[in-house]
């Protein structure tokens, strides 16, 4: 099975510098953010910048280059103004990935706050729809990730999901080649799924197939827990290091469908206090080792 693991790194300088990061620990595919994640503003890409990045990747050999969109879009909230400025910074980066010949774009659902979660999951598919509308993509599809479920944002049952997605495509059939899943371990986990046990992991495949449109799971988001599972709670832990731990990780790299998307790291940046290598490496280290005993 030919396995495609990486990791989100820092475009720190420049969009092509961070090609060289993640080959210096070893992935074979990237994420990052085109822009600051925590702000609306962002410049537009120059060419050079553009061309930079395409040079770079060209001749890295990474594969299935994909971003991941600012942490400030919310598509549900009940708040006009706030959803008027989501769309837009939505269309921005989906455009931006378009020029960048990315694969994918990851995006949180959103939380719905005072509102209902059937009104803010039909507020995210318009937005979707119309943010489709507006940038008409031929290379990026946007990949709506599960949550955690923390407070009210959505996307913590793959149900739900599946609703945003099905209410987006009936009301424009045209949008669905351009829509797809990227589905995190650890927000999986702290969202109640038992992916830690086998009947857990089997039974939240069993859930992929009912609840999501076939063939939908484009991406992985391979993170430990922090915290313990149900908990609701958001906190990546390196690989088997955390409460989900080593098996439930070898169970997904030896799926036949599911382990053989690539999937990417979003796990604690820096250095091993104890050995002084990359957390990225190690953990990259740790999952390919996986690969070999599953």
């Amino acid at each position: 099975m030919d396995h495609c693991l990486g990791s989100h790194v820092s475009v720190a300088g420049g969009l092509h510098l961070g090609v060289q990061r993640a080959l210096d620990v070893g992935c074979n595919c990237l994420q990052v953010f085109t822009k600051n994640a925590n702000a609306w503003a962002a410049k537009p890409l120059a060419a050079d910048a553009v061309k930079a990045w395409k040079d770079a990747l060209a001749t890295s050999g990474l594969r299935h280059p994909i971003a991941h969109t600012s942490y400030l879009i919310n598509l549900a909230s009940p708040d006009e103004g706030l959803i008027r400025k989501s769309i837009d910074a939505l269309v921005i980066e989906w455009r931006r990935a378009e020029t960048l010949g990315l694969e994918g774009l990851v995006l949180h659902p959103g939380a719905y706050t005072t509102s209902d979660p059937q009104t803010g999951m039909a507020r995210v598919a318009a937005g979707l729809v119309e943010a489709f509308q507006q940038t008409r993509p031929s290379v990026c599809r946007l990949l709506l990730e599960n949550t955690a479920g923390q407070g009210t944002t959505l996307g913590a049952s793959l149900d739900e999901l599946g609703n945003i997605l099905a209410s987006a495509t009936h009301s424009d059939a045209a949008i669905a080649p351009h829509l797809g899943v990227c589905l995190d371990t650890c927000h999986a986990f702290a969202a109640g799924y038992a992916i830690h046990e086998a009947a857990g992991f089997d039974e939240f495949c069993g859930r992929i197939e009912e609840d999501l449109p076939p063939d939908s799971v484009r991406a992985w988001h391979l993170n430990d827990s922090k915290k313990p599972l149900g908990s609701r709670v958001d906190r990546h832990e390196h690989i088997g290091r955390g409460e989900i731990g080593q098996d439930a990780f070898r169970r997904l790299l030896a799926h036949p469908q599911l382990g053989r998307l690539p999937g990417y790291l979003e796990t604690e940046k820096g250095t091993d206090p104890e050995t002084g290598r990359d957390w990225d490496a190690i953990n990259l280290e740790v999952l390919r080792s996986l690969i070999e005993t599953s």
